[in-house]
């Protein structure tokens, strides 16, 4: 998911984790929840500056982002914020943590990155580098507006009383409502509307004092509570969509033909199905071709940059096009991407050849 996301469910997590028991420790769950993704910058520097490029679509969600990778990460940090904690400790004149709560700590919140990944259609790559294989639970669309709006409402009820950290939360919260609201074009009105009254729960919920620090941990737990279950119920309804997606996929293409139902962003509950033949690929009211065949497609593929968005898409399709006197090949993640189109941008990649 989003990096916002990872960052407040950390957090919550953090907080549900650690309580009193460890310092900051909401700062901790939000800096490991990130973890995965600020290592791949470790590794590979500047990799996000081209998202639509082949070091991209190989490195993100790579090595980093597995049981190995998790497990450095988990190790590394525990390490480092157990001595930072002591150094502080002593700077202060207290006790410092038990190390076991730091590490459960950064166990749980580095976990839930991988875990939030996997459950939607981006997908995840968990036993590299033994098997590059992906992993789809499509149960949860890559951003959601609900995993931004329930921790950050639980972190704020769970906050010191005073002005600054309600400005910072009230500012976010500002503006999570007003991104959801002005991108009406993605989001079902259902969502808006519930946008809308998680912020006036949340400001309730403040000034009444429901929580407050000593029951920081209290909120940060119900808080995730509450995400569970709605990721629950996706996973529930999901059976039914991949069922349908399934049927219709045997139907058009027979057994054999690989099939997907797609998380849409903007409207949970609702899944987009996809079906594809070796020679094609469908969705409701629409095919392609997919042209893998294609001799110049096939020199194509093994390029540096056709072998990394063979390696990434899900369902891959290509197009030829020699109109400016030279041989162009478009390869493309038909998930990711309208009918038919070819032109450069996320999951897609042009090869010249000769």
């Amino acid at each position: 998911m989003d990096n916002l996301a990872h960052t407040l469910v950390g957090a919550a997590l953090g907080r549900a984790v650690g309580g009193r028991e460890l310092p900051a420790s909401g700062w901790i769950g939000a800096i490991a929840g990130n973890a995965p993704d600020w290592a791949e910058l470790l590794l590979k520097p500047g990799l996000w500056t081209r998202p639509a490029g082949g070091d991209y679509l190989i490195y993100h969600r790579g090595i980093t982002h597995c049981f190995v990778g998790a497990a450095v990460e988990i190790v590394a940090l525990t390490g480092l914020i157990a001595l930072l904690s002591r150094w502080w400790a002593r700077r202060a004149g207290v006790p410092p943590p038990p190390w076991r709560w730091v590490a459960a700590c950064v166990t749980a919140t580095v976990a839930s990155h991988l875990y939030l990944d996997w459950q939607g259609s981006y997908g995840l790559r968990p036993f590299l580098p033994w098997s590059a294989q992906w992993y789809y639970a499509d149960w949860v669309a890559i951003v959601d507006p609900f995993f931004w709006v329930v921790p950050l409402v639980a972190l704020a009820w769970g906050a010191r009383r005073h002005w600054v950290p309600a400005l910072v939360y009230l500012i976010t919260l500002i503006g999570v409502i007003t991104l959801v609201v002005w991108r009406r074009d993605l989001v079902v009105w259902w969502v808006q509307l519930a946008m809308v009254g998680c912020a006036a729960v949340g400001v309730m919920g403040w000034t009444r004092h429901w929580f407050g620090v000593a029951g920081r941990r209290r909120a940060a737990a119900y808080g995730l509570v509450v995400l569970a279950a709605y990721a629950a119920a996706n996973a529930g309804v999901s059976v039914v969509a991949k069922a349908q997606a399934r049927g219709a996929t045997i139907q058009r293409f027979g057994p054999d033909a690989r099939w997907a139902a797609l998380t849409i962003v903007g409207r949970p509950f609702r899944w987009e199905a996809l079906s594809a033949s070796t020679d094609s690929v469908a969705g409701r009211g629409w095919a392609v071709a997919r042209h893998l065949d294609h001799p110049t497609v096939r020199a194509a593929l093994v390029t540096s940059q056709g072998r990394a968005i063979a390696q990434f898409a899900r369902v891959l399709a290509a197009a030829v096009d020699s109109s400016d006197g030279g041989v162009r090949v478009s390869l493309w993640d038909v998930r990711y991407h309208a009918p038919g189109s070819g032109a450069p941008g996320w999951a897609t990649v042009q090869v010249r050849v000769r």
